[in-house]
């Protein structure tokens, strides 16, 4: 793939003095535990999470639990058990073997004028503003009376990206770390992204609305395969791919890709 963006650290250094901090907690399967709750992406499903809050994990455990389909939410492991919907399928990519597309040749080249940071996670203005104005005009909240409360009621004016940072993005049981996009020195997106020995884990992205034309998701995963690249981590993983989701499409384009199903990993070519 060709080269684009300005990468001005180096994560690999981070990663081997914080992984000699890192403990190596255990999550017996006893700690687990289901919660019912609306479904998250809109399906009319029950959905039930399987969760236990972690301590600290090992590289390595945090790996065979991404290689078994959970996912890190917080400092809270899960998985989706809805007995009523499989539609959450974990998906990875296989790092060697991934070829772009035509498509993905494109975005990459038409984005090659952002600067790209690596580094630890922080939290400012800066972001919180981008990440407030992310979530208000994709992710609406559903509730209006709410949103009129916080409003009325003088909450923080980026209550929800604080919410997001405090109960999502920071993590005491992982390595995490961001990459940020920038456009003439503008911050227009940050990717939230766990290390493991083994993987580069997508948590979550976010990115200018109003830049939606650059396909600054598609450019972000396509940082990740080579970020993966640099620092010789040979898996990817995208998290949920939901086939009746129309805004997770772009994540099976992402070709070959495997899917957990029936606890074994099935590469995809189609």
């Amino acid at each position: 793939m060709p080269g684009g963006g300005k990468s001005i650290f180096s994560i690999k250094g981070v990663i081997r003095v914080r992984s000699e901090q890192r403990g190596s907690g255990e999550l017996p399967g006893n700690y687990l535990y289901e919660i019912p709750a609306e479904c998250p992406y809109g399906l009319d499903h029950l959905a039930i999470y399987r969760q236990a809050y972690s301590p600290p994990l090992s590289g390595e455990l945090f790996d065979r639990l991404l290689a078994a389909g959970y996912r890190r939410n917080g400092n809270t492991i899960y998985a989706m058990a809805c007995t009523t919907c499989r539609g959450c399928v974990p998906i990875r990519l296989a790092v060697a073997d991934f070829k772009p597309n035509r498509n993905q040749r494109r975005v990459w080249s038409q984005n090659s004028d952002l600067e790209i940071s690596h580094g630890p996670m922080e939290v400012d203005e800066e972001r919180l503003a981008l990440c407030q104005h992310f979530l208000n005009v994709r992710y609406p909240e559903r509730d209006p009376e709410r949103a009129l409360q916080r409003q009325l009621g003088g909450e923080q004016r980026f209550a929800r990206a604080v919410d997001y940072y405090s109960g999502f993005f920071l993590s005491a049981i992982s390595e995490t770390y961001e990459v940020t996009y920038r456009l003439e020195g503008r911050l227009v997106g940050l990717a939230v992204v766990d290390v493991t020995p083994q993987a580069c884990n997508a948590v979550y992205f976010y990115f200018d609305p109003e830049l939606a034309r650059r396909s600054l998701g598609t450019f972000n995963i396509l940082h990740l395969l080579k970020l993966c690249r640099r620092i010789e981590r040979p898996f990817l993983y995208l998290g949920f791919w939901i086939e009746e989701v129309a805004s997770m499409s772009y994540k099976a384009r992402f070709k070959p890709h495997q899917l957990l199903r029936d606890g074994h990993w099935q590469v995809t070519f189609a």
